[in-house]
């Protein structure tokens, strides 16, 4: 794995873990959506293109369109749940104590990938 981030863990319950697990909540609650309708999507499409008709060939103009639509929303949310974590464990506490190697302060790696396909 590439590209890792560190980070460290949370968990004594501040009102800042409560507001950043609020953010993971509802960003993964909006990304999960996304996903959902672009399967939908993509089933939709492919089904179209085996079916050969003209109109439904036409109808994958506006439904390809919408996928990539829904993938930057995706992407945007990853990018603004990025900088709401990153600005969060900058300013807490936490941070700085696992920053200077403090013992009961672990640090935590993340790694992300973003693969789409469409077939």
């Amino acid at each position: 794995m590439e590209g890792g981030e560190t980070f460290p863990v949370l968990g004594n319950g501040s009102q800042g873990d409560d507001k950043v697990m609020q953010t993971f909540h509802k960003s993964f609650g909006q990304v999960q959506s996304r996903l959902d309708q672009n399967r939908k999507l993509i089933n939709e499409i492919n089904q179209n293109q085996a079916s050969r008709i003209p109109g439904r060939l036409n109808r994958n103009v506006r439904l390809i369109g919408e996928l990539n639509s829904n993938i930057r929303r995706v992407v945007d949310v990853d990018v603004e749940l990025s900088l709401s974590f990153t600005g969060s464990m900058e300013a807490s506490p936490e941070a700085e104590a696992a920053s200077q190697g403090k013992p009961g302060y672990e640090r935590v790696i993340i790694y992300r990938t973003h693969n789409c396909y469409v077939g």
